[in-house]
């Protein structure tokens, strides 16, 4: 507790910020782990973060900067769009947190005049017009661009050539945006497209502050990929960072920056209450051979750049999770959960380094008449889940006696209604900021996913504006509150029996109150959440005729489990070496001959302590000072680690700031190391 209000009375405005941002990260997250941080460097080496893959738009670079700033007590910059720098509230806290502004030349696009199409008999660098106005409209460096129904190509312009032919410096960089072309110019320009004209942007000002930064022994952290999206692979790396590393060491010959990869892990990671994992990777130092070549211009200045590239790039795969699409995403994670036994709860971090090592395995493995296999019956199994309108922690205890299931159902039910009961109150005070906070999110994720080219669903705005909304609103609610008891008390309090000293001190009351709500809303709120997903499994047991559906499918996740950790004993020690003693898990605690009948091995009051309160047994390991203790982590049920998918969202808790929650850190059930 005196570490956090030693912090909050730093006179700096970076602290303060980031303290004002890590309560709201503390409440929007409910699990936070970060791993690695003895890989940071903690005197004054200049160190660039690069850190992937970018689902959480905002929230990530503030997950990052609050984990570095306790962790090594470095200040972090982040490279902010200067147009994001002009918001309410945004740019003010990104001017405290010392970022950087970067001008984007997509903010400042402008739709062009006329249309564009190009002709099958001339170079695809040669683009034409109809309508055009080329030489009022563009010129050499500048770009124009395709609508993101086309791909979003963009090209920069070599030569105007006169208002309706241009010629590129090279040709549209997708592939579909050139055939659209094509196709116009060959139906006699009769569908010719639209486009936009981007202004050319000199970055020098803002390599300049980067290299000032560096110089000054400072530390910058940037999201190499560009924006942020919501794909399951990382997107292709900007050669940004390589140029802010390399030229800062050109300037100064006695400067050596690392580099050091940060991998994002979250779980659900637009939903409230959701769980994050940061790692922090071996830091790269950049290589004087590569500043030579830089230095040397044209070329050798690309070839440095592209080999520092897949330097980052293999940095970052070694601390991220990446699957190529979103059905192999799937099947790795129910490969992961079948490798579980029932009862066994692995560790955020071992979660995180089973669904790498998966994919790895599966990426490399893929093709073999085995896999291909697994992976059919992995799928039908799912299925069969879905069918059943369970998951696959549910079958080990969805297949009880009628009589246990029935008493284990009734029993459950009445904490429910415990529990919903006790969150009742708090959570009707925050139903208006629940209620506008989803649906403004929802809207600006369709408007995201309409300008985007590499979005899915736009999820990963969807978090960002929940907080944004939610710290507009909640203030505001707050006051509505105050002001409401206070006419109601001064009205009728002499009717209701209540003291002057009551009726007067109603509104610091009220402000007190609130917050106590909120806390109680979500503490017990999610409490009840967990035991309402506990029952689908045991109304099917009550069902006539499902038992014995249940006890197939119960055999069925042995028979895989065991078919998976038979192929994992054969492939795993050809994949990886020294294979046994780099287990995550254990090969006989993962093999399942016969059905589980402990369950999970926490007592009820372990349980109700961790569910009601946060409190955890389990020890934090001090990952500052020993590497070996990277994944001593707690864990409250890995039926919750699922990158992706449709679980439960607690979201009728409404998203508020308690300064509470951060005082009483120690009893907090966010995990950091």
């Amino acid at each position: 507790m005196y570490h956090q209000l030693a912090v909050l009375g730093q006179s700096s405005p970076y602290h303060l910020a980031v303290k004002l941002w890590r309560i709201i990260i503390y409440v929007f997250f409910r699990e936070v782990k970060a791993r690695g941080t003895y890989n940071i460097p903690k005197d004054n080496t200049p160190v660039i973060f690069v850190a992937g893959p970018h689902h959480n738009q905002f929230l990530d670079g503030l997950l990052l900067s609050s984990e570095v700033l306790r962790a090594s007590n470095r200040k972090l910059s982040f490279l902010v769009a200067e147009k994001s720098m002009k918001r309410i509230f945004v740019g003010d806290m990104a001017k405290a947190m010392e970022a950087i502004p970067v001008k984007r030349a997509a903010d400042d696009a402008k739709p062009g005049n006329g249309t564009i199409y190009m002709k099958s008999d001339q170079p695809s660098t040669h683009i034409y017009g109809i309508d055009t106005k080329f030489t009022t409209q563009l010129e050499s460096k500048m770009s124009i661009s395709l609508s993101s129904s086309l791909g979003g190509a963009h090209a920069e312009v070599a030569t105007v050539i006169s208002d309706t032919e241009l010629v590129l410096q090279k040709e549209f960089n997708k592939e579909q945006s050139r055939k659209v072309l094509l196709s116009a110019g060959d139906a006699n320009v009769d569908h010719a497209i639209n486009y936009k004209v981007l202004p050319y942007i000199d970055q020098q000002n803002m390599y300049d502050s980067v290299y000032k930064r560096l110089e000054d022994g400072g530390c910058i952290g940037i999201f190499p990929e560009g924006g942020s999206h919501d794909k399951t692979d990382l997107l292709p790396l900007k050669a940004g960072v390589t140029i802010m590393a390399l030229g800062a060491m050109s300037n100064n010959p006695n400067l050596k920056v690392k580099i050091v990869p940060v991998g994002l892990s979250y779980f659900h990671a637009h939903k409230f209450r959701s769980r994050a994992v940061i790692e922090f990777g071996t830091p790269r130092e950049v290589s004087r051979d590569l500043v030579k070549l830089f230095n040397e211009g044209g070329l050798s200045k690309r070839k440095a750049c592209g080999e520092l590239l897949d330097t980052i790039y293999n940095g970052l795969k070694s601390v991220t999770v990446q699957a190529p699409d979103y059905e192999t995403l799937m099947v790795i994670q129910a490969g992961r959960r079948l490798y579980s036994a029932p009862g066994q709860h692995p560790t955020l971090g071992q979660v995180v380094e089973l669904n790498r090592r998966f994919i790895s395995g599966y990426l490399e493995y893929k093709d073999e008449p085995k896999i291909k296999q697994l992976r059919n019956k992995v799928l039908k199994y799912n299925r069969r889940l879905q069918d059943l309108g369970i998951r696959d922690h549910q079958v080990d205890s969805a297949t009880k006696s009628f009589w246990k299931a029935a008493g284990l159902l009734f029993y459950r039910m009445e904490l429910l209604f415990v529990w919903g009961t006790l969150a009742l109150p708090g959570a009707l005070l925050h139903l208006p900021v629940f209620f506008t906070a989803k649906y403004i999110s929802k809207k600006k994720a369709k408007e995201a996913l309409a300008a985007s080219t590499v979005k899915i669903k736009a999820r990963d705005v969807v978090g960002t504006w929940k907080v944004l909304v939610s710290l507009t609103l909640l203030p505001m609610i707050y006051l509505f509150y105050i002001i409401s008891a206070t006419i109601i008390t001064r009205k009728y309090g002499k009717l209701l029996g209540l003291s002057d000293e009551v009726i007067n001190w109603t509104p610091l009351w009220t402000l007190c109150v609130l917050p106590f709500l909120g806390i109680s809303a979500l503490k017990f709120g999610e409490v009840g959440m967990d035991v309402y997903k506990s029952l689908p499994p045991l109304f099917l047991t009550l069902l006539p005729g499902k038992e014995n559906e249940l006890e197939k499918l119960k055999s069925k996740r042995i028979a895989l489990s065991n078919e998976l950790t038979d192929i994992i004993e054969e492939y795993g020690p050809k994949q990886i070496e020294h294979f046994e003693k780099k287990r995550v898990l254990s090969s006989h605690e993962s093999q399942q001959k016969e059905p589980s009948t402990t369950g999970n091995n926490q007592t009820t009051m372990q349980w109700l302590d961790e569910m009601l309160f946060g409190w955890s047994a389990t020890k934090k390991a001090d990952e500052n000072s020993n590497p070996s203790s990277r994944d001593d982590e707690s864990s409250t049920g890995e039926e919750n680690y699922e990158m992706v998918g449709e679980a439960g969202d607690f979201d009728a808790v409404a998203s508020f700031v308690s300064l509470l929650e951060i005082i009483t850190d120690e009893q907090s059930n966010i995990i950091v190391a």
